[in-house]
């Protein structure tokens, strides 16, 4: 099975005061630690102009998201509309950056023979989330927002929920305070 990653980050981080996927976190940006997490697969980032520079910088494909206010479905449908045809997607967040290529690979494996796969724990859902070349044709009647939930949650579509505890799968970081707790969790795994 041929699949493309696809990194979401064209928010524009209103709380966090700067670009907050260029914060370190266990002395990396965060967008460096997802797209490690992904680069055993050939990887999108979707991003707003002020990541361009860094994602060009990494080695890996960017696509421009000048209507970051349009939502996550918008950046998907770029991201849709630049890869392979023929790949399945699998969808990570550029701020969920504890996010492991263990984890990534689980998805992989837990997605076999389904439309749509991702992690879940206690009923709620997380990232990275798979998308079948079935799933993808759908892609594009998103409405914009943030609306990834009506696909992922599409009924006529085969769905697969992994019960992962893997924190890499809930974490992310919207506000000054996340940006800390995860600094404090990154320097404790460090050996």
């Amino acid at each position: 099975m041929k699949v493309h990653a696809v990194v979401l980050a064209a928010g524009e981080a209103r709380r966090m005061g700067e670009q907050k996927l260029l914060l370190e976190i266990g002395g990396e940006p965060m967008l460096a630690r997802v797209l490690r997490a992904c680069s055993h697969l050939p990887t999108l980032v979707v991003g707003a102009a002020s990541l361009r520079s860094f994602v060009e910088g990494s080695g890996v494909r960017y696509i421009a998201n000048d209507m970051p206010e349009a939502g996550m479905a918008h950046s998907l449908a770029l991201a849709d509309a630049a890869a392979d045809p023929g790949s399945a997607l699998l969808v990570l967040l550029g701020d969920k950056p504890l996010v492991t290529r263990a984890l990534v690979d689980a998805v992989l494996e837990g997605a076999e023979g389904f439309d749509i796969c991702f992690p879940q724990h206690e009923g709620i859902g997380g990232h990275p989330v798979f998308f079948s070349l079935r799933a993808r044709e759908r892609i594009a009647r998103l409405p914009h927002g943030d609306t990834l939930h009506l696909l992922r949650d599409d009924a006529t579509l085969r769905r697969r929920a992994l019960q992962l505890e893997e924190i890499g799968a809930y974490a992310d970081v919207n506000d000054p305070e996340a940006l800390e707790r995860l600094r404090l969790r990154a320097e404790r795994s460090v050996p």
